[in-house]
């Protein structure tokens, strides 16, 4: 197995993480608009890690690096889902006829 598979992996990473870290300066801006965009390029993200680290192995250096990298992925999503549950509160009490006037 080549070095380069791993370095790889650690970009997507790295990428998810920048990805996700935008997506909280969104929420925090009240642009849910951008966060949705950014939600999409998480998804593809993950799409393409799911794909690159079929095969890659990790060194443990590059193992504390993923860790760390989850760790700071999962404070951002409950951090943007916490800034969410006013706006689903809301969501949720309208009738579903009338929540297009939420949207916009």
């Amino acid at each position: 197995m080549s070095n380069a598979a791993p370095i790889d992996v650690l970009e997507y990473y790295r990428a998810l993480e920048q990805t996700s870290e935008r997506m909280l300066q969104a929420a925090e801006a009240d642009d849910w608009d951008r966060v949705a965009e950014l939600e999409g390029a998480c998804a593809l993200l993950i799409e393409r890690l799911r794909e690159a680290g079929r095969h890659a192995e990790l060194n443990p250096a590059q193992r504390a690096e993923k860790h760390r990298i989850m760790l700071a992925i999962l404070r951002h999503d409950a951090r943007i889902r916490e800034l969410a549950e006013p706006w689903l509160e809301v969501w949720e009490a309208t009738p579903p006829g009338s929540r297009s006037t939420l949207l916009h």
